[in-house]
């Protein structure tokens, strides 16, 4: 058992009830991290469908408010199950706070065509790179309690707030303790890396999720413990929201997942 496996664990209630222990060592400055939140939904969501042949293909949250750490639960519906899909709603709930409301599709395999035009990004491999995410010579107080728990190589776009003329990001991830990446870690990943915008402004700026999408595309290979490339791009930022897409590659160029997301953002000056 992993830190990441113990803080996001689940445990069943009662059919459609489950209960968890969010722990601070997930945390960004004042609160838990989105990504972090969407994989203890995503716990609760696969033990609900309880059927390995149907793994998540669909999965919206949307945070509502912040969380504290401690105990919280996850009411899960099973809204339609066919013969093929079933779709379920959940909320994250914390001292009768709504923290989180989720909206998930789990379904077989289906025939269809298949193509992808998706380019990984060139990069260096993660064994020839040593430059962090967060500048080392930063106090500890400016680095989030989140960073310790990733290994983090920064291998796409410019540094955060220099300004850049495209905001592109992205890198090499991997758990601080590895384990095999399955959908709860890979929906941690979609928001574990800093925001895309942060390489396109210049100044100090924060954001908080609104909404996060992710698409699982494809398994990873049995056992995959592996480096992940992590890609993410904003293009738009207005009104105090700005998006984000990013996507998820195994180390040989497998797309394992894409995400969206849009974001408040937050003035820190």
């Amino acid at each position: 058992m992993t830190r990441f496996d113990t803080d996001t664990a689940v445990t069943m209630i009662e059919p459609g009830r489950y209960s968890a222990v969010l722990d601070e060592g997930w945390w960004i400055t004042s609160g838990p991290n989105g990504g972090y939140l969407a994989a203890v939904l995503m716990n609760a969501l696969t033990h609900a469908v309880d059927d390995a042949a149907r793994t998540c293909r669909s999965f919206t949250v949307h945070y509502l408010s912040r969380a504290v750490a401690g105990p919280v639960i996850v009411e899960v519906v099973v809204e339609r199950s066919g013969r093929s899909m079933t779709s379920l709603s959940a909320r994250l709930v914390q001292a009768e706070r709504t923290i989180a409301t989720v909206l998930a599709a789990f379904s077989t395999s289906r025939p269809g065509p298949e193509f992808l035009d998706a380019v990984m990004p060139e990069v260096a491999p993660p064994e020839e790179l040593e430059l962090p995410v967060f500048d080392s010579s930063l106090p500890p107080t400016a680095i989030p309690a989140m960073v310790h728990r990733y290994d983090q190589r920064w291998a796409v776009g410019h540094r955060p707030f220099s300004g850049g003329e495209v905001g592109h990001i992205g890198g090499w991830i991997r758990l601080a303790e590895m384990r095999p990446v399955d959908d709860a870690l890979l929906a941690a990943y979609t928001d574990a890396w800093m925001p895309a915008m942060f390489s396109r402004v210049a100044g100090a700026w924060g954001i908080t999720t609104v909404d996060l999408t992710v698409h699982l595309r494809s398994t990873p290979p049995p056992g995959y413990d592996d480096w992940c490339l992590v890609h993410f791009r904003s293009v738009m930022s207005a009104d105090g929201f700005c998006e984000e897409d990013g996507e998820i590659w195994t180390r040989d160029g497998q797309l394992l997942a894409q995400s969206r997301q849009l974001a408040a953002i937050i003035s820190v000056r």
